[in-house]
C-alpha cells in the first residue's frame, strides 16, 4: 500500500458574524451577544437547551418586537407537582362585626 495524502484542507474559519451564544446550566441561565450589532440575549434554561434555541428565541423576540407583540417565552424548569395554594389572608371585615 501506498503513502495516504496528507489532506491539504484548512480547518473551516471561525465564523465572526455568528452571535455567541453561552449556556449556564448550573445557573440555569442563556446569554446570547451578537457579534456584528452588539445586541444581547438572556433567557432561562433546563437540561434540554441547547444554543440553538436560544439563538430561535432570540429571532422569536427580535421578530416580535419588530411587530410591536409580546414574546411568550418558555417556562423554567419545573416539576409535575401542581403549584400549592397561596395561604389565605382573614379579611378585617369580621372585627367591624362586634
Amino acid at each position: 500500500m501506498g503513502k495516504r495524502k496528507k489532506s491539504s484542507r484548512k480547518p473551516a474559519p471561525t465564523r465572526r458574524k455568528d452571535p455567541l451564544v453561552k449556556v449556564d446550566r448550573k445557573e440555569g441561565l442563556a446569554q446570547l451577544v451578537c457579534r456584528v450589532c452588539d445586541q444581547r440575549y438572556q433567557s432561562k434554561v433546563n437540561h434540554l437547551t441547547e444554543p440553538i434555541d436560544i439563538y430561535s428565541e432570540w429571532i422569536d423576540a427580535a421578530d416580535a418586537a419588530e411587530k410591536g407583540d409580546r414574546v411568550q417565552r418558555r417556562p423554567a424548569a419545573s416539576s409535575s407537582r401542581p403549584r400549592p395554594a397561596a395561604p389565605s389572608v382573614p379579611s378585617d371585615d369580621e372585627d367591624d362585626e362586634e
